[in-house]
């Protein structure tokens, strides 16, 4: 799969129909499960009027993940504003674990599927939030252990979200518990001066 950076325009409601219908079905039969005709079938139309909005699946998918990049994207921009890199750190974490809490089962889906891994080094924008994502977290010429730390929390924060053993953690719950992790991981406590 090659890929192509997608159409940019405003997702209307018909648009939004399309992404929550291709998010339905990617989370049950994965990207690669999921046909352009189950799709437009999910949505009780033609494939032509899937066609209309975007020529290949891919840039369907690319479609679907765009608001979420969106937003992580908002979430990296308000970081840097932040003085020094703790409170980066903080905002990053707040703003990510908001996001991926509100968006279960969207983030289950983008961080999981193999089609949407191959668009995350492929992809020029997701491969671009994914890395200042990582530098923000990390630090520049961040140290093995730090980089360890950040991939680790990255990886991680989708443990509790696609076990099935934690899907009657309420939002407020998994938030308090998914940012006291990413704390203990990314911000280690300072020490003491005694």
């Amino acid at each position: 799969m090659t890929a192509t950076v997608g159409d940019a325009r405003p997702a209307g409601p018909g648009r939004t129909r399309l992404h929550e219908a291709a998010l339905r079905l990617f989370a049950d039969h994965g990207v690669n499960g999921t046909s352009l005709q189950m799709i437009a079938d999910e949505m009780g139309v033609t494939k032509a009027a899937v066609y209309h909005h975007y020529r290949t699946k891919e840039e369907l998918v690319v479609g679907v993940v765009t608001p979420f990049l969106d937003r992580v994207s908002e979430v990296l921009e308000h970081a840097r504003t932040r003085r020094g890199r703790r409170a980066q750190v903080e905002t990053v974490l707040e703003g990510l674990v908001d996001l991926v809490v509100d968006a279960r089962r969207m983030y289950v889906v983008t961080a999981v599927d193999p089609v949407i891994a191959h668009l995350h080094e492929h992809h020029p924008r997701m491969r671009e939030v994914g890395g200042e994502m990582r530098e923000l977290l990390a630090g520049p010429d961040a140290e093995p252990g730090r980089r360890v730390a950040v991939a680790f929390f990255l990886s991680g924060v989708i443990g509790p979200l696609a076990d099935p053993t934690c899907g009657d953690v309420d939002d407020d719950a998994l938030r308090a518990m998914v940012m006291d992790v990413g704390r203990q991981l990314l911000l280690p406590r300072r020490a003491s001066r005694g």
